[in-house]
């Protein structure tokens, strides 16, 4: 016997068709502001979206009113600190890039000067570093002499950190910081131990007395530079070399035993500085083989606009270390930067009920589809790990907050639960269980209930294994978004049910229950 209510089957359908403008405007908001900067000016009037576009550019504006004494004095503390450090990190830095000491000086507190009206971090110490100083080095150093052709060098050193600058902002502008998200934490920790073994070989300079050096940052010719020159070392820069390293090391070994002595450690390379500086004023020790700096240029250094050189020879090899160290070797081609892409910018859809059925499919994809009421249905289309989780934290974020103003200018029920579908998650690291413990938190701290639906077997592994599961809880984990919709249609109507008995037992009828 038939049954003339079965369901037909139901294709799949073609999303509908967009114009090239806004489906190109859809993927850039996509892809670039997952965090939606710009819905602080929705709504808002001419003047307020002026300042309120102030403040987003030169972020001063916006915390400098809000600044307090008790602020003051804690960052005048972390100043003295981070002076203490880079004083002595700009000497040697420029040192390492074979540019005159006064230039690591500028570069110590001229770029913190600017990032505190222009950045958006309130912890953070800004300044030369050593991977970026033995890049100008390397590559220009490669083209011209520094010894040989030190107005030169200088010229086309001030050119490269130009087009460096000017790469940078135009990655910060294209929001391109992304690309960062590709290095996972073994790789930097693995780049950061290399660059500080390049740059102790490199050291071997001073420390040894010699006068000529290898332009070269490998290993190997660090190592044949120093033991080819045997008859060139000097004890005397030896010793005090040691001396002051192995002072550097006990402070810092005290500063971790001793928690509040944590001074200690900031003040040791400075003091450094200084007593390095009297004992070698008094001994005269650069008649002995002990290299010095000299006297450094007293008062300010007229603007380095002027030798920027673009009409030199050297331009680009300028412009190649420049890009370098801009980017950092980026080559992250076309057709990789679209696969790094689709792995770093996964897409996320909000699901929503197929009329007369149990299936649940994307909105934008079926316009049939009808949102369920209290409920945002979330679908991860990709492998949650380290290089895409910063992205799906902010747009998951995104998705509640659009979903809380459609729901409240649409006078509907509001949200209650929060539904990601994870059919599609194939796997999930370390960095991922760590994002969906700060969904979890978003989502208690507005009220809301996050449940799991569909989570695969090597997903449920890590989940275990993380206690995750606990956290979550086991109840709201769903073999289907069909089963956690009606489980939680059923408690959201349980709890509607049981608070108007509760304030009017008149109005509901014993023995009965609202079932959807």
């Amino acid at each position: 016997m038939g049954n003339s209510n079965c369901e037909t089957p139901r294709r799949v359908a073609v999303p509908p068709k967009k114009s090239f403008s806004a489906s190109l405007s859809s993927t850039f908001k996509e892809t670039i502001f997952p965090d939606d900067p710009f819905r602080q000016f929705k709504n808002q009037s001419p003047s307020r979206k002026f300042v309120l576009g102030l403040q987003y550019l030169v972020p001063i504006f916006e915390w400098a009113p809000r600044y307090t004494f008790e602020f003051f004095k804690a960052d005048l503390i972390a100043g003295i600190t981070i002076a203490s450090l880079a004083v002595p990190q700009g000497i040697s830095y420029a040192k390492l890039a074979n540019v005159p000491a006064i230039q690591g000086l500028y570069s110590s507190f001229v770029p913190p000067l600017i990032y505190a009206m222009f950045g958006s971090s309130r912890d953070m110490a800004v300044g030369t570093n050593a991977v970026g100083s033995l890049l100008l080095s390397s590559m220009i150093g490669r083209e011209i002499n520094p010894t040989e052709n030190p107005k030169i060098y200088l010229q086309a050193v001030f050119t490269a950190t130009f087009f460096a600058g000017v790469i940078e902002t135009c990655l910060g502008f294209l929001r391109l910081g992304f690309l960062v998200d590709f290095l996972s934490h073994a790789a930097i920790v693995g780049f950061m131990n290399g660059a500080a073994i390049i740059v102790c070989l490199q050291q071997l300079k001073g420390i040894l007395g010699l006068v000529h050096f290898t332009l070269e940052t490998d290993i190997v010719s660090v190592l044949r530079a120093v033991f080819t020159q045997t008859h060139q070392w000097r004890w005397e820069s030896c010793v005090l070399g040691c001396v002051f390293l192995s002072f550097l090391i006990l402070t810092k070994y005290y500063s971790k035993r001793k928690q509040a002595f944590f001074w200690i450690n900031a003040m040791a390379p400075l003091t450094s500085v200084i007593l390095g500086s009297i004992l070698v004023y008094m001994t005269h020790a650069e008649k002995h083989g002990v290299q010095v700096i000299g006297h450094l240029k007293k008062g300010l250094n007229p603007p380095s606009v002027s030798e920027l050189g673009f009409g030199s020879p050297y331009l680009m090899t300028a412009i190649k270390a420049g890009a370098t160290i801009g980017i950092i070797s980026l080559a992250v081609t076309i057709s990789m930067l679209r696969l790094l892409l689709s792995l770093s910018r996964p897409r996320t859809y909000a699901l929503g009920n197929i009329p007369n059925s149990i299936t649940y499919r994307s909105i934008e994809q079926y316009p049939a589809a009808a949102n369920v009421p209290g409920m945002l249905i979330l679908r991860i289309d990709a492998p949650i790990y380290f290089a895409n989780t910063s992205y799906l934290r902010e747009r998951i974020s995104r998705w509640i907050y659009e979903e809380e103003d459609r729901l409240k200018s649409a006078g509907e029920t509001s949200l209650h639960y929060v539904i990601l579908d994870m059919s599609a998650v194939s796997s999930i690291d370390a960095s991922g269980i760590h994002m969906l413990e700060e969904v979890r938190k978003n989502v208690d701290r507005r009220g809301l209930q996050l449940a799991l639906a569909n989570p695969g077997s090597e997903v449920m592994k890590k989940l275990d294994k993380s206690k995750m599961i606990e956290k979550i809880g086991e109840e709201w984990m769903y073999l289907t978004v069909a089963e956690a919709v009606g489980a939680c249609n059923f408690m959201l109507h349980s709890c509607k049910s049981t608070s108007a008995a509760l304030t009017n037992p008149a109005a509901v009828e014993p023995n009965t229950y609202d079932y959807v």
